[in-house]
């Protein structure tokens, strides 16, 4: 197995001390990128995800282009649902992916096709195993899946929502029905993230973009259980650290920082420092410069990136990230001054707390 040239990702997200905090990106290896595009425009979205060379490629991209200290491995996390046997559709100009037969009853639950599963998801591992390859230990390869709230809120809606007015309805007059559904899922998603680090992710993240969707109480009883079970899987099959990322779930951190999961992502709307106050040292935490800063000049990028990371001080157990994706029409330079910045002041930083 070949030695990590550069581990920081993994000893952050350990909570161990670091010369440096690492930074990466989500979305890194998308649309912001001209190389990127290159590929893209020879190929459809799925194929792209389905094709382990082409998925490889991008994946390596950002590693190469704006110097990330972590790959992330090139997929959706709607191809879950896709291999439980929902139709998904990925159409240009179309507003985003969709399941044209969404699933809104207990028989189409039923029907959800859960063995093998996550064998259906080969090109996933194969992807994983080829860019590990190629990346030759230079940084590590994150892998991930969607919590089961938010695979849920696509398969009932049928594609990204507003309201979420049809699951949230089920969950308030049929919240078993919702109940098995999730169950469902998390049972797959554990699963998939399990042989996803068999196949050379060394760390993983579970992605709930749709946790600020509910109340904080139905956080606490439709997701936050769910993702526990899988935190709790992948622990019990794997060593690698595990990312939580519950996007507006900000009323919940003190519950998502006891989930089991090493690192904890937050979003750009909440006070690093504070939140690190709140929970204490047990957790690492990701973030979580706001994706549109990323727009502004490289000055004013970089004053935020210095805003964050005194916010946070220099503690062990910071990874640096947006608070959401990085926005599809971000100029490359403006991503590049941000990773600059973080490697430059957070480097400052540990050299004025240790004169």
């Amino acid at each position: 197995m070949t030695q990590l040239q550069n581990d920081l990702l993994l000893r952050a997200a350990r909570r161990e001390a670091t010369e440096r905090t690492p930074v990466w990106m989500m979305r890194q290896a998308g649309r912001y990128l001209p190389e990127y595009r290159a590929v893209r425009a020879k190929s459809d979205f799925l194929t792209l995800c389905k094709t382990p060379e082409l998925a490889a490629e991008v994946t390596i991209q950002p590693v190469d282009i704006v110097g990330v200290d972590a790959a992330i491995i090139f997929s959706d996390i709607l191809v879950v649902p896709e291999a439980m046997g929902m139709e998904l559709l990925v159409e240009e100009g179309k507003g985003g992916p969709r399941f044209p037969d969404p699933i809104r009853t207990a028989d189409a639950i039923a029907k959800l096709a859960v063995d093998g599963a996550a064998d259906r998801l080969q090109y996933v591992y194969d992807a994983l195993a080829l860019t590990k390859t190629q990346l030759e230990g230079r940084v590590p390869l994150i892998g991930f899946a969607g919590a089961p709230w938010t695979l849920a809120s696509y398969a009932i809606e049928g594609g990204g929502s507003k309201n979420f007015e049809t699951i949230k309805t089920m969950m308030y007059n049929e919240p078993e029905l919702l109940h098995t559904l999730l169950g469902k899922l998390a049972g797959v998603v554990g699963e998939y993230l399990v042989r996803q680090t068999q196949s050379g992710a060394d760390i993983v993240q579970i992605f709930d973009t749709w946790a600020g969707a509910m109340t904080k109480d139905g956080f606490l009883e439709f997701s936050l259980p769910y993702i526990m079970q899988i935190v709790d899987y992948v622990k019990e099959h794997s060593t690698v650290p595990v990312i939580v990322f519950a996007k507006g779930a900000n009323s919940t951190f003190p519950e998502l920082a006891d989930c089991g999961a090493d690192v904890l992502g937050l979003d750009w709307t909440v006070d690093i420092g504070e939140v690190r106050a709140a929970v204490g040292n047990h957790v690492a935490l990701q973030g979580n410069l706001d994706p549109v800063a990323l727009y502004s000049s490289p000055e004013s990028i970089r004053a935020e990136v210095r805003r964050i990371l005194e916010w946070y001080g220099n503690h062990p157990g910071h990874i640096f990230n947006l608070g959401h994706g990085i926005l599809p029409t971000v100029p490359v330079e403006h991503a590049k001054a941000m990773i600059d910045a973080v490697k430059e002041i957070s480097m400052e930083i540990r050299a004025e707390e240790n004169e």
